[in-house]
């Protein structure tokens, strides 16, 4: 055997024996810690002579050259629930935990923040996790963001439609695509629908209601029934005539002003779906403009907004649209004119 190999061999072989008889001293004393578990793996440290056996000079060398060079051990906390594989020389076992239902953890913010969340439907105090929003708010936005996309391409009811008792026309828009990029085709009708509005509507009206999807068929399908029927009641209690009531596909606000030219009504009520956004996709507006004309100008329109079940509710923003046209009629103006004329 080369004479530099049998001198680090035996190197090794004397440190081991003082490093074993040093721990075998200190184990003594030694108190086992809770979070001592039994030996993964263990190396022993064996010399091959050089017939291929195992060389044996010594009954003291033998019981300690079965001492491991390297223990590893499974350090994790006794109180840790999870599963894993324990392996010895002898016997191999499986530990295995119970499947717990996943839930969200719960959101901690500050006082403040739960006060100012208390006021508000907007996304404050979400939290995060790293740089990222937190999984329960990434969801949440996706559902919202699919709402409003769903509200914009969506459909009014043909039975929606027949509990209103009204007739529908359409504008030049052929398709949604088109409504979306094309917003001046949402302003005029069609010939077949200027005609239909002309034969089937009463001329000259006191008010004159007409309903539209707009950006937002969920809120006309969620809100018009309550609002119109409930404007209807009110105009009826202050004596206020009302015209023929249509529904218009994929108009735009300013259509009022053609329809005004075409019927000659004092005043529109122009109930149109609003722009969805991802606090609300079902948000309704209504349009009021005395005498709209082609040329009308934005500062003569007046609009209540917001209606829905979470904000103004339908069956109140109905009986409060009467009392606006009453004070419009009264004073002969709208937008502006009226602010000025009621100062």
């Amino acid at each position: 055997m080369n004479e530099q190999l049998v001198s680090m061999i035996t190197q090794l072989v004397m440190e081991k024996m003082g490093n074993n008889a040093s721990e075998k001293s200190s184990h003594d004393t030694a108190v086992p810690t809770e979070n001592q578990k039994e030996t993964l793996i263990k190396f022993h440290n064996t010399v091959a002579n050089a017939n291929g056996t195992d060389e044996v000079a010594n009954p003291s060398i033998i019981e300690q050259s079965i001492e491991p060079l390297i223990k590893l051990y499974h350090t994790e906390s006794s109180n840790d629930e999870q599963s894993y594989y324990s392996t010895s020389n002898d016997e191999s076992t499986y530990t295995s935990v119970p499947i717990t239902e996943f839930k969200f953890e719960e959101d901690k913010v500050s006082e403040s923040v739960q006060a100012a969340k208390k006021h508000t439907p907007a996304r404050i105090g979400v939290g995060r996790a790293g740089t990222r929003p937190k999984t329960k708010t990434w969801l949440k936005f996706r559902l919202d963001h699919a709402a409003a996309v769903d509200a914009v391409y969506g459909e009014v009811t043909e039975e929606l439609l027949q509990k209103l008792e009204v007739f529908q026309v359409t504008t030049r828009v052929s398709d949604k695509e088109e409504y979306i990029t094309r917003p001046d085709l949402g302003r005029r009708l069609s010939e077949e629908a200027k005609t239909l509005i002309q034969a089937k509507c009463t001329k000259n009206p006191k008010v004159q209601i007409i309903i539209s999807n707009g950006l937002s068929a969920s809120a006309i399908e969620e809100n018009v029934q309550d609002v119109y029927l409930a404007l209807q009641q009110s105009l009826r209690n202050l004596n206020i005539e009302i015209g023929t009531t249509f529904y218009i596909d994929k108009g735009r606000v300013a259509l009022m002003d053609e329809i005004g030219e075409l019927l000659q009504a004092e005043v529109i009520v122009y109930l149109i779906g609003e722009r969805p956004g991802l606090v609300s996709a079902e948000s309704m507006s209504a349009y009021i403009c005395y005498q709209p004309r082609i040329g009308t100008v934005e500062a003569d329109r007046m609009v209540v907004s917001n209606i829905h079940k979470g904000g103004i509710p339908p069956l109140e923003a109905g009986a409060y649209l009467g009392t606006v046209v009453q004070k419009i009629l009264h004073y002969k103006a709208s937008g502006v004119g009226l602010v000025a004329k009621e100062g």
